[in-house]
């Protein structure tokens, strides 16, 4: 497994975004039967060739959401009331109606080691990010929308998947046709 190199990955992800998310609302609009099966299957792939602890570009450049147990777990952890946890590292974002960092990269990640300092007691939302497994995989296209310019998992998920997918359809045209394999 080879380091991810950012720049090259930014590079890159700026290069097909568009048409990555154009690819995205198409699926969720118009999903092939099996796209849970499907996005098991690549997610296997995708991990296989991914290396986090490279990159963490997540906890560099985006926020975890904190829910009422993210915060009475993280808190109690540095022997802290929750609204102190709160007023030190947290702001409460009206739009999303969550709590976000104040700051990025994450003040739990360590830049030297690119590792979470609180990962066993890490937020749900860094637990299972970037959420490339999820059931129904459909109701979670608008986030791999969003995260393909920051997450190299995912972007390579999104890649494997249009792949499958226009294979699978260029296989389901040939049968239609009686063209041979």
């Amino acid at each position: 497994m080879e380091p991810i190199n950012i720049r090259l990955f930014r590079k890159k992800a700026r290069q097909t975004t568009r048409s990555l998310r154009y690819f995205l609302t198409r699926t969720q609009n118009s999903p092939p039967k099996n796209l849970d099966q499907i996005s098991e299957e690549i997610d296997k792939e995708v991990w296989a060739e991914t290396d986090c602890l490279s990159c963490a570009n997540c906890c560099k450049n985006m926020s975890p959401t904190f829910k009422y147990p993210d915060l009475k777990r993280i808190s109690a952890h540095f022997n802290m009331r929750i609204k102190d946890f709160k007023e030190k590292w947290l702001y409460f974002d009206k739009d999303e109606d969550e709590w976000m960092n104040v700051r990025r990269p994450c003040q739990f990640l360590d830049r030297k080691t690119n590792m979470c300092t609180i990962y066993e007691i890490r937020p749900e939302d860094c637990a299972g990010f970037p959420h490339l497994v999820k059931k129904s995989m459909k109701e979670y296209m608008h986030l791999h929308r969003q995260n393909i310019v920051h997450c190299p998992a995912t972007y390579k998920w999104v890649e494997k998947l249009k792949e499958r997918i226009l294979l699978s359809k260029i296989v389901v045209k040939k049968i239609e046709f009686g063209v041979d394999k």
